[in-house]
């Protein structure tokens, strides 16, 4: 009897989730769905911005916040949201930091990683550094995986965890915002 095998399953998977938000997005329009979300207050925004750091629920955490942007104070759920988003992703940080420490030591002493870090230091100089820190903060403050951001942030050796977490809160709050404010005007 031969087994079913998905090639692709964390594509499926993240398709899937895709498919999730379109029904969250739509389903302000399916009452008890809506009622539902309602019914969580800002415990369901503080869900929904944490879900919105990982990258298989981004999508449904963004359709979360999006159906619930005319319900609640853009300010003030952006906050409560952020405070998700920096939860999660400051598990994420600590994992990169304790769990991946020796593989990210290892593999910066690759050939290749060291020629792509002299590339960039010719080609960047001084800058390099931040350059890499706004390529992160973009990941961070968008719908897209928070977890690259979040890695990025977590090889930069100058990056505390206080640090991390100021960054981190402002640019999800920031993010947060706007997909509030869009949803609220749709």
């Amino acid at each position: 009897m031969s087994q079913l095998k998905i090639k692709y399953p964390k594509l499926l998977l993240l398709l899937f989730t895709f498919v999730l938000a379109y029904f969250i997005f739509y389903g302000k329009t399916y009452p008890p769905l809506h009622y539902f979300l309602f019914s969580l207050g800002y415990l369901g925004i503080f869900i929904a911005g944490g879900l919105y750091a990982y990258g298989f629920t981004a999508a449904p955490a963004t359709a979360v916040l999006l159906a619930l942007a005319k319900e609640y104070d853009i300010f003030t759920a952006a906050l409560v949201g952020g405070l998700g988003a920096l939860l999660s992703d400051l598990i994420i940080f600590y994992f990169i930091r304790s769990t991946f420490s020796d593989e990210i030591r290892r593999l910066s002493r690759n050939d290749f990683i060291k020629g792509l870090n002299q590339e960039g230091k010719e080609l960047l100089g001084s800058f390099k550094k931040y350059v890499t820190a706004a390529f992160a903060g973009f990941f961070i403050a968008s719908p897209l995986p928070s977890e690259i951001g979040v890695t990025m942030m977590a090889s930069l050796k100058h990056m505390s965890v206080k640090k991390f977490a100021v960054i981190a809160y402002c640019l999800h709050t920031l993010g947060i915002m706007i997909i509030l404010y869009i949803g609220n005007m749709i």
